[in-house]
Protein backbone atom coordinates (compact mmCIF):
# COMPACT_ATOMS: atom_id res chain seq x y z
CA UNK A 1 0.00 0.00 0.00
CA UNK A 2 2.43 2.30 1.11
CA UNK A 3 4.75 1.83 -2.56
CA UNK A 4 1.23 2.04 -4.31
CA UNK A 5 1.26 5.76 -2.43
CA UNK A 6 4.22 6.73 -3.80
CA UNK A 7 3.83 5.74 -7.32
CA UNK A 8 0.98 8.29 -7.21
CA UNK A 9 2.81 10.58 -5.65
CA UNK A 10 5.47 10.65 -8.43
CA UNK A 11 2.44 10.59 -10.90
CA UNK A 12 0.84 13.39 -9.37
CA UNK A 13 3.50 15.41 -9.63
CA UNK A 14 4.02 14.84 -13.39
CA UNK A 15 0.60 15.63 -14.34
CA UNK A 16 -0.38 19.07 -12.21
CA UNK A 17 -3.31 20.44 -13.90
CA UNK A 18 -5.36 16.88 -13.64
CA UNK A 19 -4.83 16.84 -10.04
CA UNK A 20 -5.94 20.44 -9.70
CA UNK A 21 -8.99 19.42 -11.18
CA UNK A 22 -9.22 16.30 -8.71
CA UNK A 23 -8.70 18.03 -5.76
CA UNK A 24 -10.63 21.26 -6.49
CA UNK A 25 -13.70 19.02 -6.58
CA UNK A 26 -12.96 17.36 -3.39
CA UNK A 27 -12.46 20.74 -2.06
CA UNK A 28 -15.70 21.72 -3.52
CA UNK A 29 -17.52 19.11 -2.01
CA UNK A 30 -15.90 19.90 1.48
CA UNK A 31 -16.81 23.81 1.47
CA UNK A 32 -20.33 23.56 0.39
CA UNK A 33 -20.67 21.22 3.39
CA UNK A 34 -21.40 17.84 2.76
CA UNK A 35 -19.61 16.00 5.12
CA UNK A 36 -21.37 12.53 4.30
CA UNK A 37 -20.27 11.96 1.65
CA UNK A 38 -17.65 9.76 1.99
CA UNK A 39 -14.39 10.66 -0.42
CA UNK A 40 -11.16 8.70 0.40
CA UNK A 41 -8.79 9.61 -2.08
CA UNK A 42 -4.70 8.92 -1.45
CA UNK A 43 -4.43 12.22 0.01
CA UNK A 44 -7.23 13.25 1.76
CA UNK A 45 -7.71 9.83 3.72
CA UNK A 46 -4.12 10.87 5.46
CA UNK A 47 -5.41 14.62 6.56
CA UNK A 48 -7.89 15.08 9.96
CA UNK A 49 -11.67 14.88 8.30
CA UNK A 50 -12.64 17.91 9.94
CA UNK A 51 -9.52 20.07 8.51
CA UNK A 52 -11.23 21.97 5.49
CA UNK A 53 -8.33 23.30 3.03
CA UNK A 54 -10.50 25.95 1.12
CA UNK A 55 -8.36 27.26 -1.80
CA UNK A 56 -6.29 24.86 -3.72
CA UNK A 57 -3.92 26.44 -6.70
CA UNK A 58 -2.57 23.39 -7.98
CA UNK A 59 -0.72 20.72 -6.60
CA UNK A 60 3.33 21.47 -6.60
CA UNK A 61 5.89 20.76 -4.03
CA UNK A 62 8.36 22.62 -2.38
CA UNK A 63 11.70 20.96 -3.55
CA UNK A 64 14.36 23.30 -1.70
CA UNK A 65 14.12 22.28 2.01
CA UNK A 66 16.35 25.13 3.00
CA UNK A 67 13.12 27.47 2.75
CA UNK A 68 10.93 25.07 4.64
CA UNK A 69 12.61 26.22 8.10
CA UNK A 70 14.66 29.31 9.64
CA UNK A 71 17.78 28.49 7.81
CA UNK A 72 20.35 28.71 10.96
CA UNK A 73 18.11 26.16 12.38
CA UNK A 74 18.79 23.93 9.20
CA UNK A 75 22.44 24.53 9.12
CA UNK A 76 23.04 23.73 12.81
CA UNK A 77 20.86 20.32 12.05
CA UNK A 78 23.69 19.38 9.16
CA UNK A 79 25.96 20.51 11.83
CA UNK A 80 25.06 18.16 14.47
CA UNK A 81 24.05 15.46 12.39
CA UNK A 82 24.40 12.32 14.82
CA UNK A 83 25.33 14.06 18.46
CA UNK A 84 22.07 13.40 20.26
CA UNK A 85 20.71 11.09 22.06
CA UNK A 86 17.57 10.08 24.17
CA UNK A 87 19.05 9.70 27.94
CA UNK A 88 16.75 7.91 30.91
CA UNK A 89 13.78 9.94 31.50
CA UNK A 90 13.70 10.92 27.65
CA UNK A 91 16.07 14.19 27.99
CA UNK A 92 18.12 14.81 24.84
CA UNK A 93 21.51 15.28 25.61
CA UNK A 94 24.99 15.17 23.79
CA UNK A 95 27.56 12.61 24.48
CA UNK A 96 28.77 14.14 27.04
CA UNK A 97 25.45 14.29 29.15
CA UNK A 98 24.96 18.18 28.44
CA UNK A 99 21.51 19.40 27.08
CA UNK A 100 21.09 19.83 23.49
CA UNK A 101 23.69 21.82 21.75
CA UNK A 102 21.19 23.03 18.33
CA UNK A 103 19.31 22.23 15.50
CA UNK A 104 17.12 18.93 15.26
CA UNK A 105 18.71 16.19 17.01
CA UNK A 106 17.20 13.71 14.87
CA UNK A 107 16.44 14.37 11.42
CA UNK A 108 16.68 11.29 9.85
CA UNK A 109 14.12 9.63 13.16
CA UNK A 110 13.64 6.06 13.81
CA UNK A 111 10.74 5.98 15.97
CA UNK A 112 8.23 7.91 17.47
CA UNK A 113 9.48 9.15 20.58
CA UNK A 114 12.81 10.38 18.63
CA UNK A 115 10.02 12.31 16.23
CA UNK A 116 8.12 13.44 19.42
CA UNK A 117 11.49 14.20 21.21
CA UNK A 118 12.04 17.00 18.12
CA UNK A 119 9.04 18.81 18.10
CA UNK A 120 9.22 19.19 21.87
CA UNK A 121 12.51 20.78 22.01
CA UNK A 122 12.39 23.82 20.01
CA UNK A 123 8.81 24.77 19.21
CA UNK A 124 9.44 27.93 16.57
CA UNK A 125 13.06 27.15 15.67
CA UNK A 126 13.93 30.39 17.01
CA UNK A 127 16.45 31.32 19.57
CA UNK A 128 13.16 34.13 20.53
CA UNK A 129 10.34 35.11 19.03
CA UNK A 130 7.36 37.35 19.67
CA UNK A 131 4.59 36.65 17.10
CA UNK A 132 1.60 39.44 17.29
CA UNK A 133 -1.96 37.51 16.89
CA UNK A 134 -5.39 38.57 15.82
CA UNK A 135 -7.54 35.36 16.87
CA UNK A 136 -11.48 34.92 15.55
CA UNK A 137 -13.49 33.02 16.83
CA UNK A 138 -16.66 31.80 14.94
CA UNK A 139 -20.41 30.01 16.01
CA UNK A 140 -21.74 27.74 13.42
CA UNK A 141 -23.57 30.04 11.81
CA UNK A 142 -20.57 31.90 10.78
CA UNK A 143 -20.22 35.15 12.69
CA UNK A 144 -17.19 36.22 14.42
CA UNK A 145 -18.34 36.42 18.05
CA UNK A 146 -15.30 37.02 19.59
CA UNK A 147 -12.16 38.77 18.11
CA UNK A 148 -8.83 38.85 20.20
CA UNK A 149 -5.47 40.44 19.39
CA UNK A 150 -2.46 38.54 21.74
CA UNK A 151 1.05 38.57 21.81
CA UNK A 152 2.89 34.92 21.94
CA UNK A 153 6.25 35.25 23.23
CA UNK A 154 9.09 32.31 23.41
CA UNK A 155 12.76 31.97 24.52
CA UNK A 156 14.94 28.94 24.34
CA UNK A 157 17.21 28.66 27.29
CA UNK A 158 19.31 26.10 25.24
CA UNK A 159 19.75 24.45 21.99
CA UNK A 160 20.19 28.18 21.02
CA UNK A 161 21.64 29.08 17.49
CA UNK A 162 21.94 33.01 16.90
CA UNK A 163 21.49 34.75 20.39
CA UNK A 164 24.83 35.18 22.16
CA UNK A 165 25.80 33.71 24.51
CA UNK A 166 24.97 30.06 22.89
CA UNK A 167 24.36 27.07 22.62
CA UNK A 168 22.83 27.70 26.45
CA UNK A 169 22.34 30.97 28.40
CA UNK A 170 24.62 31.22 31.02
CA UNK A 171 22.64 29.57 34.72
CA UNK A 172 19.63 28.54 32.73
CA UNK A 173 20.93 25.47 31.36
CA UNK A 174 17.88 23.89 34.25
CA UNK A 175 15.34 24.87 31.85
CA UNK A 176 13.99 24.52 27.89
CA UNK A 177 11.85 27.16 27.45
CA UNK A 178 10.01 30.62 28.60
CA UNK A 179 6.66 30.98 27.12
CA UNK A 180 3.96 33.77 27.80
CA UNK A 181 1.01 35.03 25.93
CA UNK A 182 -0.99 37.92 26.74
CA UNK A 183 -4.56 39.51 25.63
CA UNK A 184 -4.62 43.03 24.45
CA UNK A 185 -7.68 43.35 22.57
CA UNK A 186 -10.79 43.08 23.54
CA UNK A 187 -10.98 45.56 27.02
CA UNK A 188 -12.69 42.93 29.07
CA UNK A 189 -9.84 40.64 28.32
CA UNK A 190 -7.09 43.49 28.69
CA UNK A 191 -3.95 42.37 30.52
CA UNK A 192 -4.88 39.02 31.17
CA UNK A 193 -1.63 36.52 30.73
CA UNK A 194 0.05 33.37 31.38
CA UNK A 195 3.88 32.80 31.30
CA UNK A 196 4.48 28.71 30.95
CA UNK A 197 8.67 27.76 33.01
CA UNK A 198 9.40 24.93 30.77
CA UNK A 199 11.79 22.51 32.79
CA UNK A 200 14.49 20.44 30.64
CA UNK A 201 13.38 17.68 32.46
CA UNK A 202 10.85 16.20 29.88
CA UNK A 203 8.77 14.53 33.05
CA UNK A 204 7.89 18.20 34.45
CA UNK A 205 5.03 19.17 33.88
CA UNK A 206 6.19 23.45 33.49
CA UNK A 207 4.78 25.78 36.33
CA UNK A 208 1.96 28.25 35.01
CA UNK A 209 1.83 31.58 35.94
CA UNK A 210 -0.89 33.92 35.56
CA UNK A 211 -2.37 37.56 35.76
CA UNK A 212 -5.88 38.70 35.80
CA UNK A 213 -6.50 41.93 35.49
CA UNK A 214 -9.61 42.17 38.05
CA UNK A 215 -7.46 41.10 40.98
CA UNK A 216 -4.38 43.05 40.24
CA UNK A 217 -2.06 39.87 40.91
CA UNK A 218 0.18 36.81 39.93
CA UNK A 219 -1.23 33.36 41.27
CA UNK A 220 0.24 30.25 39.86
CA UNK A 221 -1.78 27.49 38.38
CA UNK A 222 -2.37 24.09 38.96
CA UNK A 223 -1.78 21.50 35.60
CA UNK A 224 -5.66 21.24 34.84
CA UNK A 225 -6.06 24.67 33.64
CA UNK A 226 -3.70 23.28 30.10
CA UNK A 227 -7.20 21.78 29.20
CA UNK A 228 -9.36 24.56 30.03
CA UNK A 229 -10.09 27.70 27.24
CA UNK A 230 -7.85 30.49 28.25
CA UNK A 231 -10.14 32.91 27.06
CA UNK A 232 -14.21 33.18 26.11
CA UNK A 233 -15.09 31.36 23.28
CA UNK A 234 -11.55 30.31 21.99
CA UNK A 235 -11.23 26.71 21.43
CA UNK A 236 -7.35 26.59 21.74
CA UNK A 237 -5.70 25.10 25.29
CA UNK A 238 -2.37 25.66 26.18
CA UNK A 239 -1.46 21.47 25.24
CA UNK A 240 -2.05 22.82 21.51
CA UNK A 241 1.25 24.35 21.03
CA UNK A 242 2.90 23.40 17.98
CA UNK A 243 1.56 19.87 18.17
CA UNK A 244 3.86 19.42 21.88
CA UNK A 245 2.43 21.41 24.23
CA UNK A 246 3.24 19.44 27.21
CA UNK A 247 6.62 17.61 28.23
CA UNK A 248 7.20 14.83 26.50
CA UNK A 249 6.71 12.13 29.40
CA UNK A 250 3.53 13.26 30.32
CA UNK A 251 1.90 11.63 26.94
CA UNK A 252 2.86 8.07 26.59
CA UNK A 253 2.47 5.28 24.16
CA UNK A 254 3.87 6.88 21.15
CA UNK A 255 3.78 4.99 17.98
CA UNK A 256 4.39 5.33 14.30
CA UNK A 257 0.55 4.23 12.41
CA UNK A 258 1.28 5.45 9.08
CA UNK A 259 3.50 6.95 6.46
CA UNK A 260 2.48 8.21 2.99
CA UNK A 261 1.82 11.76 1.09
CA UNK A 262 -0.57 14.21 2.06
CA UNK A 263 -1.40 17.72 1.11
CA UNK A 264 -0.41 20.85 3.75
CA UNK A 265 0.23 24.05 3.45
CA UNK A 266 4.25 24.81 4.32
CA UNK A 267 5.53 27.23 2.08
CA UNK A 268 4.67 30.49 0.20
CA UNK A 269 1.88 31.47 2.89
CA UNK A 270 2.87 34.68 3.93
CA UNK A 271 0.81 37.47 2.48
CA UNK A 272 3.23 40.38 2.13
CA UNK A 273 0.60 42.45 0.37
CA UNK A 274 -1.49 43.80 2.83
CA UNK A 275 0.62 46.58 4.73
CA UNK A 276 -0.51 44.24 8.49
CA UNK A 277 -0.11 40.32 6.87
CA UNK A 278 -3.59 39.84 7.29
CA UNK A 279 -5.28 37.24 5.15
CA UNK A 280 -8.52 36.66 3.24
CA UNK A 281 -11.03 34.40 4.12
CA UNK A 282 -13.85 32.39 2.21
CA UNK A 283 -16.48 29.24 2.40
CA UNK A 284 -18.70 28.33 5.77
CA UNK A 285 -21.88 30.21 6.02
CA UNK A 286 -20.97 33.70 5.78
CA UNK A 287 -18.05 33.14 3.79
CA UNK A 288 -15.36 33.63 6.56
CA UNK A 289 -14.96 30.41 8.29
CA UNK A 290 -11.52 29.30 6.24
CA UNK A 291 -8.36 30.69 5.73
CA UNK A 292 -7.60 30.85 1.98
CA UNK A 293 -5.08 28.22 1.52
CA UNK A 294 -2.23 27.50 -0.52
CA UNK A 295 -1.57 23.46 -0.16
CA UNK A 296 0.88 21.41 -1.81
CA UNK A 297 2.23 18.23 -1.98
CA UNK A 298 4.42 16.53 0.97
CA UNK A 299 5.73 13.66 -0.56
CA UNK A 300 5.60 11.65 3.00
CA UNK A 301 3.89 12.72 6.00
CA UNK A 302 4.52 10.91 8.78
CA UNK A 303 1.34 10.17 11.44
CA UNK A 304 2.19 9.64 15.24
CA UNK A 305 0.04 8.74 18.15
CA UNK A 306 -0.19 9.48 21.43
CA UNK A 307 -2.21 9.06 24.94
CA UNK A 308 -2.09 11.44 27.93
CA UNK A 309 -0.35 9.45 30.92
CA UNK A 310 0.23 12.21 33.15
CA UNK A 311 -3.42 14.38 33.06
CA UNK A 312 -5.92 11.69 34.75
CA UNK A 313 -8.50 14.78 33.55
CA UNK A 314 -7.38 14.74 30.20
CA UNK A 315 -10.47 15.36 27.73
CA UNK A 316 -8.81 13.48 24.98
CA UNK A 317 -8.15 9.74 25.19
CA UNK A 318 -5.48 10.10 21.81
CA UNK A 319 -4.15 12.71 19.78
CA UNK A 320 -2.89 11.73 16.02
CA UNK A 321 -0.27 14.01 14.26
CA UNK A 322 1.04 14.49 11.00
CA UNK A 323 4.83 15.27 10.46
CA UNK A 324 6.63 16.51 7.51
CA UNK A 325 9.43 13.76 6.90
CA UNK A 326 11.47 16.28 5.50
CA UNK A 327 11.55 18.98 8.30
CA UNK A 328 10.05 17.13 10.94
CA UNK A 329 7.61 19.87 11.34
CA UNK A 330 4.16 18.81 11.97
CA UNK A 331 1.51 19.99 10.17
CA UNK A 332 -2.13 18.73 11.32
CA UNK A 333 -2.94 17.57 14.58
CA UNK A 334 -6.14 15.74 15.19
CA UNK A 335 -7.71 14.69 18.69
CA UNK A 336 -9.76 11.86 17.94
CA UNK A 337 -11.65 11.11 20.43
CA UNK A 338 -12.84 12.39 23.83
CA UNK A 339 -12.59 10.14 27.38
CA UNK A 340 -16.11 9.35 26.22
CA UNK A 341 -15.12 7.99 22.85
CA UNK A 342 -16.39 10.81 21.02
CA UNK A 343 -15.01 13.26 17.78
CA UNK A 344 -12.94 16.11 19.49
CA UNK A 345 -10.80 18.49 17.75
CA UNK A 346 -8.36 19.30 14.55
CA UNK A 347 -5.80 22.05 14.32
CA UNK A 348 -3.88 22.47 11.16
CA UNK A 349 -1.15 25.24 11.26
CA UNK A 350 0.39 26.73 7.54
CA UNK A 351 4.28 27.45 7.67
CA UNK A 352 6.01 30.09 5.34
CA UNK A 353 8.85 31.79 4.10
CA UNK A 354 8.62 35.61 4.86
CA UNK A 355 9.24 36.86 1.68
CA UNK A 356 6.64 37.80 -1.46
CA UNK A 357 8.22 39.30 -4.64
CA UNK A 358 10.23 41.40 -3.89
CA UNK A 359 9.30 42.29 -0.18
CA UNK A 360 10.91 40.67 2.46
CA UNK A 361 10.40 40.78 6.15
CA UNK A 362 13.89 39.61 7.89
CA UNK A 363 15.19 37.80 10.59
CA UNK A 364 19.12 39.16 10.63
CA UNK A 365 20.45 38.12 7.15
CA UNK A 366 17.91 35.97 6.08
CA UNK A 367 14.27 36.10 5.26
CA UNK A 368 11.91 35.23 8.47
CA UNK A 369 10.46 31.92 8.69
CA UNK A 370 7.64 30.84 11.00
CA UNK A 371 4.12 30.13 10.81
CA UNK A 372 1.28 32.49 8.89
CA UNK A 373 -1.93 31.28 9.83
CA UNK A 374 -4.03 28.12 11.52
CA UNK A 375 -7.13 26.57 12.09
CA UNK A 376 -8.47 24.70 15.22
CA UNK A 377 -12.02 23.10 15.12
CA UNK A 378 -13.98 21.97 18.06
CA UNK A 379 -16.02 18.69 16.37
CA UNK A 380 -17.98 18.67 19.27
CA UNK A 381 -19.92 22.27 18.89
CA UNK A 382 -18.83 23.08 15.04
CA UNK A 383 -16.70 26.20 16.56
CA UNK A 384 -13.65 27.40 14.23
CA UNK A 385 -11.46 29.19 15.93
CA UNK A 386 -8.84 31.07 13.05
CA UNK A 387 -5.78 32.79 13.81
CA UNK A 388 -2.98 34.40 12.07
CA UNK A 389 0.44 36.57 12.87
CA UNK A 390 0.41 39.96 11.72
CA UNK A 391 2.93 42.81 11.81
CA UNK A 392 1.28 45.00 14.78
CA UNK A 393 -1.76 44.69 16.95
CA UNK A 394 -3.19 47.44 19.28
CA UNK A 395 -0.60 49.01 21.26
CA UNK A 396 2.19 48.92 18.62
CA UNK A 397 2.68 45.80 19.50
CA UNK A 398 4.94 44.14 16.63
CA UNK A 399 6.57 40.44 15.57
CA UNK A 400 9.76 40.29 16.55
CA UNK A 401 12.50 37.26 16.17
CA UNK A 402 16.03 36.73 17.94
CA UNK A 403 15.55 40.00 19.82
CA UNK A 404 17.24 39.35 22.95
CA UNK A 405 14.78 41.48 25.08
CA UNK A 406 12.25 39.47 24.59
CA UNK A 407 12.59 37.86 27.90
CA UNK A 408 12.71 41.23 29.39
CA UNK A 409 9.49 42.47 27.69
CA UNK A 410 7.61 39.85 28.08
CA UNK A 411 8.82 36.81 30.03
CA UNK A 412 8.99 37.51 33.42
CA UNK A 413 6.44 38.32 36.38
CA UNK A 414 7.59 41.61 36.33
CA UNK A 415 6.49 42.05 32.67
CA UNK A 416 3.05 40.14 33.30
CA UNK A 417 2.60 43.03 35.90
CA UNK A 418 3.69 45.99 33.57
CA UNK A 419 1.59 44.45 30.55
CA UNK A 420 -1.47 43.92 32.87
CA UNK A 421 -1.30 47.24 33.65
CA UNK A 422 -0.56 48.87 30.38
Amino acid sequence: MVRMRYQIARWVMAHHAITGVICGLITIFFAIGLRNVRIKPIFVDLLPRNDLFVQLRGVKTTTDVNRLSPLEYIQATKRNRGLAKIYAKSNIVTANGRPWIDGNPFPDPNSAIELFAALTLSWGRHDASFSAIKEYNLAVIGNVEFLYESGWAERSAVARVSIDPNPYWPAHEAMLRYQSIFFFVPQNVRGTSFLNLWSYGQSTIPKLYGYLPEFRRIREFPANPRFERMIPGSTLYLFDARAAGDPLNTWGSYCIVARGPCLAAVFASWNGTHPNWEHTTRSGPKGRTFWDTNVELVPEAIIVEAEPVRFPRAPASKKRVWIDARTILPIAIWFPMTAWGEPYRSLDGVYSLYEYGEKQFMEGAYPYWSWAHAHAFDVLSGRMCRLEQVRTISGGYATSVNDAFICEHYLTPAALMRLGNA
